[in-house]
């Protein structure tokens, strides 16, 4: 597996502070979403890691969308600095 060097958004103290916050969760769930596609392109029939992915890629979806809701500039924000796009809204 292809190791990636990942940007820390957050300060060391933050994580330390907060790490239940919305914006920690979906930081961490990004880092394992970017891992979990750099293996499956290489083990492309992991069907129990892809089954993962999904499912983290549900709930980073599901804490957007309330934070979306929430406080729509910390969302803006947020989703500037991991460099994601943005969710479509109904």
């Amino acid at each position: 597996m292809v190791k990636n060097s990942f940007i820390s958004v957050f300060s060391q103290k933050e994580k330390e502070e907060n790490p239940g916050s919305v914006e920690f969760q979906v930081f961490h769930f990004t880092n394992k979403i970017r891992r979990l596609t750099s293996h499956l392109e290489l083990h492309k029939k992991d069907y129990l890691s892809q089954r993962g992915l999904r499912k983290i890629l549900g709930k980073r979806q599901r804490l957007l969308a309330y934070l979306s809701k929430k406080n729509r500039v910390r969302y803006k924000e947020l989703i500037g600095q991991l460099n994601i796009r943005e969710t479509k809204t109904r």
